[in-house]
């Protein structure tokens, strides 16, 4: 899935250049990276994107995917959405496929590529054989408040060691809660990856929101040729629902595997800053041309001009050309609404 806004990583993330493009720590860009574990995962031209219409010409080039597995969303309408279309595509091709969900916005070492490959590969036995809507659960490694939680419920048991069925999900903690959840091994960050046959997906929607589950069902009957215009169709009638609402929260088939590899959703400014080793007293630059002069636990990405950090801390400090962003990082998250502001100014140049 591709098709998120990015608006957290204004001014580099914009409308035609969305946060999958951008390479936050050299080398491939988020999209990029995320391709490499799905052409690990599924075989042959088995890897599917979902991307927007704002910026299809880019991500079709990006992924090097051929034309028949792009599918373009016409106006975003969150998760939910985005994997109904494909679940429908998959089921047509294949009525007992197994599906993986990846989003093009998480970063996973290279390094910790096996152990995702494995995971995703145990997921799918489980998905499979069990018939159930598989998650896969990361070990928190700090308090995170801007990452959604899972607890584990009782284990899967028979041929499925190490995995358990869901007892729950929990929205976005506060500190406190977050510091017992680290404690706990009982509470998960929730991942947002997830393994299914495509079909007991679509089965779940319709179960649990046959609002979203109705409009889209023309899409698995609709030709090549016709299916933007069936997207366009089914789109507007579908509101805009993530799939853990849709679904994950109300299933009574959802198992969770616990990951043994380093994951982040890379959602704001200070997750990449602390993904990229930036503490109390480490500035990291992560582009461009920088001068850091007695400051500490900063995050650069300078552009082609230099840029010149002089007695300051905790900021984040990014030169896109046509835009400057000097924030504190505790308030990377609001950055959003500096673009909803854009958008009321009606500044679409820096949108």
């Amino acid at each position: 899935m591709a098709g998120g806004a990015g608006t957290r990583f204004w001014p580099l993330s914009r409308e035609a250049h969305p946060k999958p493009l951008l390479s936050v720590g050299g080398g491939r860009t988020l999209l990029g990276e995320t391709m490499v574990r799905a052409r690990k995962a599924a075989t042959g031209d088995r890897v599917w994107l979902v991307c927007g219409a704002s910026h299809a010409g880019k991500m079709k080039k990006a992924s090097g995917l051929p034309a028949r597995r792009v599918l373009v969303e016409p106006t975003m309408r969150n998760t939910a959405a985005a994997i109904a279309l494909a679940a429908h595509r998959i089921v047509r091709e294949d009525p007992d496929g197994v599906m993986a969900v990846l989003s093009a916005d998480h970063r996973i070492p290279v390094a910790d590529g096996a152990k995702f490959s494995r995971a995703l590969a145990r997921a799918a036995v489980a998905a499979h054989e069990a018939d159930v809507l598989m998650t896969i659960g990361v070990r928190p490694t700090r308090p995170e408040t801007g990452y959604g939680y899972l607890r584990l419920g009782k284990p899967a048991g028979g041929a499925h060691r190490g995995i358990h069925r869901v007892a729950r999900f929990v929205e976005k903690p506060d500190r406190a809660k977050a510091r017992r959840y680290l404690k706990s091994d009982a509470y998960l960050w929730n991942a947002g990856i997830f393994v299914w046959r495509a079909a007991t997906l679509l089965e779940e929607l319709e179960k649990w929101a046959p609002e979203i589950a109705g409009p889209l069902v023309p899409l698995g009957k609709a030709s090549a040729r016709n299916l933007p215009k069936a997207i366009e169709q089914a789109y507007r009638r579908t509101p805009a629902v993530p799939i853990d609402i849709a679904v994950m929260e109300q299933s009574r088939r959802v198992w969770c595997l616990p990951a043994d590899f380093h994951w982040s959703d890379i959602g704001t400014w200070k997750s990449l800053a602390e993904e990229t080793g930036v503490t109390q007293n480490v500035t990291r630059v992560i582009q461009g041309d920088a001068w850091v002069c007695d400051s500490q636990g900063n995050l650069v990405a300078a552009g082609d001009r230099p840029v010149v950090l002089l007695g300051v801390s905790n900021l984040v400090v990014v030169d896109a050309g046509d835009a400057i962003l000097v924030a504190d990082l505790d308030r990377s998250a609001d950055v959003k609404d500096v673009v909803a502001m854009l958008r009321r100014k009606r500044r679409t140049d820096l949108l």
